[in-house]
Formats: structure tokens, sequence, C-alpha cells
């Protein structure tokens, strides 16, 4: 019999606040039922395995971040799309590290966390679309933005950037070279 209370959209919220605390990869299903003061055994009539806890919290973090990025689009385009996009990024990497970190996680391309990475790669193709990025390009220039974006949170998050001052100036500073790089794109290369 199912505890009075659990859903499965609860147990997801608990678990994302508990990757936040502890860390994505210490969120488990019996630490999940410990905060919630039962046994594991009745966490599993609202969800799979862990595996499937873990693609919920995958789910709930991308969409709440494509909700903030595109929240942070609006009646923007250029660079100051760029930034909009990059800052939002950031800003939800820094509050939610637990969550943020569930992003990164492989998803099955047939699963509603997968739709949900879908939007934010619609939302960086409107973005290289007001840089005139040619479409043939637009995937190695998202892998780009993903990759500095990504690149600067995760050391930004795991304090591979303690000993350098003034790191919202780096931050400024690459978002001037990639709204360059994205103004001066290279010109497609035959293949090898």
């Amino acid at each position: 019999m199912a505890r009075a209370g659990l859903t499965a959209e609860r147990l997801t919220r608990a678990a994302a606040e508990l990757a936040d605390e502890i860390g994505f990869e210490n969120v488990t299903v019996s630490a999940l039922a410990r905060g919630f003061g039962v046994k594991d055994a009745s966490l599993y009539s609202h969800i799979k395995n862990a595996q499937d806890l873990k693609e919920r919290v995958a789910l709930l973090a991308l969409t709440e971040l494509a909700d903030q990025v595109a929240a942070a689009l609006v009646g923007r385009s250029g660079k100051d799309a760029l930034v909009a996009f990059a800052n939002a990024y950031r800003e939800y990497a820094k509050r939610h590290p637990g969550r943020y970190a569930a992003t990164q996680i492989e998803i099955a391309p047939e699963t509603a966390a997968a739709r949900a990475t879908g939007r934010h790669v619609e939302m960086t193709h409107a973005i290289l679309r007001g840089y005139d990025v040619p479409e043939s390009d637009h995937r190695h220039a998202v892998r780009l933005l993903h990759s500095a974006f990504h690149g600067y949170v995760s050391l930004e998050t795991t304090g591979g950037n303690h000993r350098a001052p003034g790191l919202d100036a780096s931050w400024l500073r690459i978002m001037d070279a990639l709204d360059m790089a994205l103004r001066n794109w290279p010109s497609p290369r035959e293949p090898a």
C-alpha cells in the first residue's frame, strides 16, 4: 500500500532539494526514504528505481533551467541574448548545484528529460540565428557555448577558480570572446 502523502512529484522535489544539499551523486532511494521516515520499499510505488529517480530530478532541473533561460531571453537578441542565456545558466548552477549536476547525466532519447534538453538546444539555435551562424554549423556553435558555460560553471562550483580574483570580470570577458567568435564565425570547412 502506498504511503499517504507520497507522490512521484513530491519525491522528485525532495530528491532535488537533497541533491542541492548533499550532492546529486549522493542521492539514493535510501537517503530519500530516510528523509520521509519510511522504508525504501514505500517509494517504489511512485518511482521505478534509482535511475528513474535520477531522471526525474534531471527532468525537473532541465525544465526549471529552461524556464529561467526563456524568461531571461524575452525581447533580447545578439549579445544581449547570449549574455542573458549564459547568466541564467550560471546563476541556476550556483543556486542549485545538485540539480545542475543532474542536468549533465546521460539521458535516453525517448524520455521526457530528453525533450526538455531539446528546449535548451532550440533556445541556443535562436541565439545563433541572431548571429547569422550558418544552420549547418549550429551543432558546432552549440557545443562551443555549452563547453564554455559548463566548463566555467564547473570550475567555479568546484573551487577550481578559487585563486583567481575577479570571477565576474573573467565571466564578462568570456562573454565578449564568445560574442566575437559568433560574430566572426568562420566559413564551413570542407571535410578532410
